[in-house]
């Protein structure tokens, strides 16, 4: 009797979490959020960096390094969000790199790991976003982890973050 009080009632209490994170957030203008191929494979990553660095120097900006997978659901809503024209001023910011490194964090998953051995970082999820100065010091190298949840944060924090001065 216990039982057939419990199993429905266990059934009852985790309808709400389940339809939760069954819900996918709209994102205006993005038809698919959770879908991008913003971390083209095919990319020769590390001259992209080199490059973006190069243009960093020349009109002072920092460099916005993205490093995630399209397989990704919080990259692929980072890369769709930082299109939208609400994260225009973003674009205008940074000279920015989508890298594509998988999912290191899973074992056989990952790719490229140069890319995050150059900045020594240790992905622990995707994306990692680092934001570095024309000469490739990492400014925000505590921060820069916690971005794996990047689909579950809000627009305005996200812009917020983006947009204020590193230290």
């Amino acid at each position: 009797m216990t039982r057939l009080i419990a199993l429905p009632l266990a059934a009852f209490l985790l309808l709400p979490a389940a339809a939760a994170a069954g819900e996918a957030r709209p994102m205006a203008g993005v038809a698919e959020p959770y879908k991008t191929d913003a971390f083209d494979p095919d990319t020769d990553f590390m001259k992209a960096i080199d490059a973006a660095l190069a243009d960093a120097a020349a009109s002072g900006k920092h460099v916005l390094l993205i490093m995630g997978t399209n397989g990704c659901h919080d990259s692929a809503w980072l890369a769709n969000l930082i299109a939208t024209d609400r994260f225009a001023p973003v674009r205008e910011k940074y000279e920015i790199v989508f890298a594509d490194i998988g999912m290191p964090q899973v074992e056989g998953l990952g790719r490229n790991p140069e890319i995050p051995g150059r900045f020594g970082f240790t992905i622990k999820g995707t994306p990692t976003v680092a934001i570095l100065d024309a000469e490739g010091h990492v400014l925000n190298r505590k921060a820069a982890p916690k971005w794996r949840n990047a689909a579950s944060r809000s627009d305005d924090e996200i812009y917020t973050e983006l947009m204020e001065e590193e230290e």
